[in-house]
């Protein structure tokens, strides 16, 4: 069994992969998303992230189909304490901003969608520098003090917001920070690598990195000439046009067939092996695709063959 890890200095254990809604409802209607969720936790998984924003982005959905589609799940299953539930704020088209009447009106809305008394980790889900940090934190501090919320952390914020919040936290007594969730994977380092990951570190942050995958590019199934039959096949695409998407992909090909594993599994390994990732984050909109995700969670890769991906991934 793979074991857990501890998320940050929040108490809570995760999976060392989350199984990514954002898929739900999207390209995975109610029936193929309850499939994958029930071969995600069967495995051993507990861990869901999602937003309240997911789907809104496509036509005829108003935001809040992921969450929905869960909160269905959970309560099917009767499995709510055994997972650990990630949601965010600031993007619904209806709860825009992290101002402190838009947090609260938010989270009760994800709570109804959810089905459920509480969230488990609570995301800012893209920082607004015009609110400040004093205001987000005792919004969230608020939200936890209710026991709607065990535990908060911040996606897409720069270096010195994140420094700025975790200071204030400290400084007042209020609820803090324990993981942050930065693009991340071995086609996109220059995001998180450098001052955002030496914050995190300091600060004892786990980090949970959204495309892990590289919206599907570190699959292995975009390659020169193919078509791939996907809503994201324009983003992941164009990786195969830059030198360090094909010495990436040619790396994990030479892995991956050493070890006898996929190309996704391989990706997600590496990503985990970094210091301070708990767990990427990577969705399935079919059961077909979860063998290969679940793989990366408990596959070592050596020192050497981190080396080689360090060496093929390294930023031009």
């Amino acid at each position: 069994m793979t074991d857990l890890r501890k998320l940050g200095a929040s108490g809570i254990e995760v999976f060392p992969l989350a199984l990514g809604g954002n898929v739900f409802g999207w390209t995975a209607d109610e029936r193929e998303s309850f499939a994958v969720l029930d071969g995600y936790a069967e495995a051993g998984g507990n861990f869901v992230d999602t937003a309240d924003s997911y789907s809104a982005w496509v036509e005829g959905n108003e935001g809040g189909e992921s969450e929905t589609v869960i909160g269905r799940w959970l309560k099917a299953r009767g499995n709510r304490s055994e997972v650990v539930i990630a949601t965010k704020v600031s993007q619904h088209p209806d709860f825009r901003g992290l101002s402190a009447a838009n947090i609260k009106a938010a989270a009760e809305a994800s709570l109804r969608r959810l089905g459920t008394d509480h969230i488990d980790l609570y995301y800012t889900h893209y920082d607004q520098p015009g609110t400040p940090v004093e205001e987000i934190v005792l919004a969230l501090d608020q939200l936890v003090r209710e026991g709607k919320v065990r535990a908060i952390a911040a996606s897409n914020i720069t270096a010195e917001r994140l420094q700025e919040s975790l200071d204030f936290s400290e400084r007042e007594g209020f609820a803090r920070y324990v993981a942050v969730q930065p693009h991340y994977n071995l086609v996109s380092r220059d995001t998180y690598e450098g001052a955002l990951r030496d914050v995190a570190q300091r600060a004892g942050l786990a980090a949970v990195p959204y495309y892990a995958l590289a919206s599907g590019f570190l699959t292995g199934k975009y390659r020169p000439g193919a078509t791939v039959d996907s809503p994201r096949a324009a983003g992941a695409g164009r990786h195969l046009e830059s030198e360090r998407g094909r010495r990436v992909l040619d790396a994990l090909d030479g892995i991956a067939r050493e070890r006898g594993a996929e190309v996704a599994s391989v990706a997600l390994a590496w990503l985990a092996a970094q210091p301070t990732v708990v767990a990427p984050i990577a969705s399935a909109r079919s059961t077909e695709q979860l063998p290969a995700l679940l793989a990366g969670a408990g596959l070592r890769l050596t020192d050497a063959e981190l080396a080689r991906l360090d060496g093929a991934s390294a930023p031009e």
